[in-house]
């Protein structure tokens, strides 16, 4: 046999013996999708284990609605951002996703999102790997944990806390904004009003009173 066939044979064999999760791995820089979903490339990656509320979600704080949803998802951008991420793949679902414990350096990014109260261990699939880290959120009040939310499994299939019915836009007037300052919302009549344009695809959004804005994070513009 010719020292090239061996080389062959031998590199063919080195990539066989490769572990499963070696070469599922995927990395690259990511776009936040939701709180638990992000895209590498064209690879659409599900976070494993875990569910965060969906982006319409809203949840309660102090008793009034808040758009929870939506700050998951700016949570999860915020905590990875321009980094390099990598994810190693464990299934795929009914949706062709890749579904995967991701990693942002050493850091689990799956058991931070819970840790942090963003989202919730989703012991039908992870069997209760996240359990600890949603224990230290729900002590802490952290997160979803601030006040009260619906499971995004039961959300999904139309449960609904009370008070939480999304208000017709006429009546939400107030712009949070996300710029270099950081999260800023303003008012009628405000300098910067009418050229601020909002963009949900950023995690911007509207609200309907100044301490929905503060209680989701925002501050007043100073103009």
């Amino acid at each position: 046999m010719s020292k090239l066939l061996v080389f062959k044979f031998r590199f063919i064999l080195f990539f066989i013996a490769l572990p499963f999760s070696a070469q599922a791995d995927i990395t690259g820089k990511s776009r936040v999708v939701d709180g638990d979903t992000i895209h590498i490339g064209t690879s659409k990656i599900r976070l494993h284990g875990i569910d965060a509320p969906e982006k319409k979600q809203r949840c309660k704080l102090n008793g009034k609605p808040w758009h929870c949803g939506q700050q998951s998802t700016f949570a999860l951008a915020q905590f990875i951002g321009k980094a390099w991420v990598r994810c190693n793949e464990k299934d795929r679902d009914r949706y062709k996703r890749v579904v995967a414990v991701c990693y942002l350096g050493n850091k689990d990014i799956n058991a931070w999102m819970v840790r942090n109260g963003w989202a919730v261990d989703y012991p039908q699939y992870s069997k209760g790997a996240y359990k600890a880290e949603q224990l230290h959120a729900k002590q802490g009040k952290l997160g979803l944990w601030q006040g009260e939310f619906i499971a995004p499994w039961d959300w999904r299939r139309g449960k609904r806390l009370t008070g939480t019915k999304k208000p017709a836009r006429t009546t939400c007037t107030i712009k949070g904004n996300i710029s270099r300052s950081g999260r800023i919302y303003h008012v009628p009549g405000g300098q910067y009003y009418s050229r601020t344009k909002i963009l949900s695809s950023k995690g911007e959004m509207w609200f309907c009173s100044e301490a929905e804005a503060r209680a989701a994070g925002w501050r007043r513009s100073k103009r």
